[in-house]
């Protein structure tokens, strides 16, 4: 048992980072931080529930594009073709299962 504050694990980090904070069952609890954009991707296998903690996260889809925000809560379901990118600095948080290829091949 360890306890970690996520706001201090991601204060000092400006460049993309993706890394688990926490594991629950065969889960885990990622957090990012994204200033730019990622690739276009999709994860066959796994849901993402995405919580944005810092900043703005903004998810383009195919056909539409979401917007999220400090408090925001938004899951993609699997096999659905997106990508995550921010206008500056922003600390979000994933819950995906622990096997999900995160290169998003």
């Amino acid at each position: 048992m360890k306890k970690i504050n996520v706001f201090e694990a991601t204060k000092d980090i400006q460049e993309y980072t993706n890394f688990v904070i926490s594991e629950v069952n065969d889960h885990v609890l990622r957090a990012a931080v994204i200033d730019g954009e990622y690739h276009w991707h999709k994860h066959e296998d796994c849901d993402e529930l995405f919580l944005v903690i810092e900043g703005e996260l903004i998810i383009d889809f195919e056909d539409q594009t979401v917007v999220l925000n400090q408090g925001d809560v938004f899951t993609i379901p699997r096999d659905v073709v997106h990508r995550t990118r921010s206008n500056g600095r922003t600390v979000n948080l994933c819950f995906e299962k622990a096997d999900n290829d995160i290169s998003g091949d």
